[in-house]
């Protein structure tokens, strides 16, 4: 697989041609970029010129392999420079690649290969043991290629990558398509259950691109990128793929879990000037004897959070060490990235900030009415980054995607101003006394105090049947679990937030159930709970 060099440059595009592959890869070249680096990984580095040929090369071999149009291609691979090559090359060649989650269970990669009809898989060399026999259980799939696999054998049945694109040599253009054609599918990440494919179109990355990133980010030619949210995410693929490359800008990508302690590493070696983070991360960081200005680089001027709500505490103590604040901002799957973001210089810690310019907002309540000005409601957006509904899931298609509107399924704040503050899902929302309490509200009222690491907060029925608030809490090191301590974070949260809100049983826990990308579980902690009453 080539990392460096270019063979001859592409051609113009047909202006009626709106394959994101042109945008994102051919334009660079066209436009004098082609020498710029694109991605830099643990092998190496890699240019948009070669990253042209390699994605040429891997669209011919589709082709070569009887891979045809429309046909899924499931990714499952580690952060490296092979997963641009694979997903670029099968809109290229226009097949539809299905980035998975690489930390899922077999099973879970099983199904989600099966529900979207997949006929071939790109597996890193390193995953694939875990999952050969799962891949072998379905007919379905009659090719597997092997990336990364420098040192390993490929089972003779399968293909390594760079042999798969050996003799695929010169520039091939990206098949024609609409802008609203499907270009590929995300997997949900299951905060709430079984994961649903999003259906996102050619057109919806750049206008992530030309909304959050260009217009809250600045994102430039010169910027250097790393996210710690990977590729598969949606999160990850606008920050490491999809932001950077639209102004022709670099990626870092790195293959490992990022620990604080990597994390910092690759901080101070690639030194970054933006970096994407989750607010458990950036908590972990904070920890780190060494973090200081920069957080280890010199030329960091932009730090993002999504995922969950971002602690006040730790916006405020990141800022106040490294000098940079962070952007903590709200997006989903369905709309592909951020919507709702704080702006530079115009950070309200504990706040989700106001509308990305290019979405537009509303709160409703549980009639459906809108709330005008200042008011508390389920969030609504639109923007032209909205997906096309959910793969096979027709009766979820309807409940959330509303004509022009997605229905978030998150209750929000609005002040007078316009910002917006997250007060958990809807369905996670518990009414005491009949007054409606926010989970999320109560778990940032613990983690505001010294000993709380973390929290979760779930509904839990009293013997009298009546529904109360039960908090499981993880502690900050050298704090022990003990009644007194209990007690004192009830009088903390009912002196923060109100004495109704304080939650009726703590519960001391090593660790909260996330996803892979750092949401908390609540329905995991419900399901427990039930368990345990049972």
């Amino acid at each position: 697989m080539a990392r460096n060099g270019h063979s001859r440059t592409p051609g113009g595009q047909d202006a009626d041609n709106a394959n994101a592959a042109d945008f994102f890869v051919d334009r660079h070249i066209r436009e004098g970029r082609g020498r710029r680096t694109a991605f830099i990984d643990e092998q190496g580095a890699t240019t948009y010129a070669a990253l042209s040929d390699a994605t040429s090369a891997f669209s011919r071999a589709l082709t070569r392999a009887d891979i045809r149009r429309e046909t899924r291609i499931g990714l499952i691979l580690l952060d490296s420079i092979a997963f641009p090559v694979a997903f670029w090359g099968a809109l290229r060649a226009g097949v539809v690649p299905v980035p998975i989650n690489t930390m899922l269970p077999a099973t879970d990669i099983g199904y989600i290969l099966r529900d979207c009809r997949a006929e071939a898989v790109v597996v890193s060399a390193s995953l694939f043991p875990a999952i050969a026999a799962t891949l072998a259980a379905i007919p379905a799939v009659r090719l597997v290629v092997i990336a990364d696999s420098a040192g390993m054998p490929v089972p003779p049945a399968h293909i390594a990558l760079e042999t798969f694109m050996r003799y695929e040599d010169g520039f091939i253009p990206p098949v024609a398509a609409k802008p609203d054609e499907l270009a590929f599918l995300l997997y949900t990440s299951g905060s709430t259950g079984a994961p649903k494919g999003v259906r996102h179109v050619h057109a919806s990355p750049r206008a992530t691109c030309d909304t959050y990133a260009a217009m809250v980010l600045g994102i430039a030619a010169d910027d250097v990128v790393f996210s710690a949210a990977k590729l598969f995410f949606a999160y990850g693929l606008g920050n490491s793929m999809t932001f950077p490359m639209s102004v022709g800008a670099a990626a870092i990508l790195s293959p490992r879990r990022p620990t604080p302690e990597h994390t910092l590493a690759l901080i101070a070696r690639h030194r970054p000037s933006i970096f994407f983070g989750v607010p458990t991360l950036y908590g972990k960081l904070l920890h780190q004897p060494e973090l200081g200005a920069g957080a280890g680089s010199d030329r960091l001027r932009r730090c993002v959070s999504a995922g969950e709500a971002l602690p006040a505490r730790i916006g405020e103590r990141w800022a106040a060490i490294t000098g940079v604040e962070i952007l903590d901002g709200v997006g989903t799957t369905e709309m592909l990235h951020i919507f709702l973001s704080n702006r530079p210089g115009a950070v309200r810690h504990g706040g989700s900030g106001r509308a990305v310019p290019g979405y537009d907002l509303r709160l409703i309540d549980e009639t459906g009415a809108d709330i005008v000005g200042a008011g508390a409601g389920e969030l609504l957006v639109r923007g032209e980054s909205m997906a096309d509904g959910y793969w096979n899931q027709r009766p979820k298609s309807r409940r959330v995607f509303q004509g022009e509107w997605l229905a978030t399924g998150d209750r929000y704040t609005r002040d007078a101003d316009g910002f917006y503050q997250y007060r958990g899902r809807t369905d996670d929302m518990i009414k005491v006394g009949g007054i409606w309490v926010s989970p999320v509200e109560v778990e940032q009222a613990l983690a505001s105090h010294e000993a709380v690491l973390g929290a979760a907060v779930v509904a839990r029925q009293d013997q009298d049947g009546m529904t109360k608030p039960m908090a499981f809490v993880v502690l900050q090191p050298y704090h022990a679990a003990s009644r007194e301590l209990a007690a004192a974070l009830r009088d903390h949260v009912k002196r923060r937030i109100g004495p109704w809100k304080y939650p009726r049983w703590i519960e001391f826990v090593p660790m909260l159930p996330e996803t892979a990308n750092g949401k908390i579980q609540r329905f995991k902690l419900r399901e427990s709970m039930e368990l345990a009453a049972g």
